[in-house]
């Protein structure tokens, strides 16, 4: 997974197609507006994988996440290791 500032999104590239995760930045927050997987990555894990890797974001720079999309409200109520995160 990157971090693309430009684009406000973290990427998950597999067999050239990108889920993506929209954020909006705020102090201490990431705001997660949108997750998205290309039909040909749906139900293959990638956007856990991405959601994953969006968590470990958080925590390394010591962010909350506001899940405005509802797959990633979903996920991280799903995933008691990382509930704490949740604003």
């Amino acid at each position: 997974m990157r971090d693309n500032p430009e684009r406000s999104r973290f990427e998950l590239e597999v067999n050239g197609e990108v889920a993506y995760a929209d954020y909006r930045r705020q102090p201490g927050t990431l705001v997660i507006a949108y997750v998205y997987a290309p039909p040909a990555l749906r139900g293959t894990g990638t956007a856990d994988r991405l959601m994953r890797g969006v968590a470990e974001a958080a925590r390394a720079e010591g962010s909350r996440i506001v899940p405005l999309c509802g797959y990633a409200a979903t996920w991280l109520r799903r995933h008691r290791e990382h509930r704490d995160l949740l604003a």
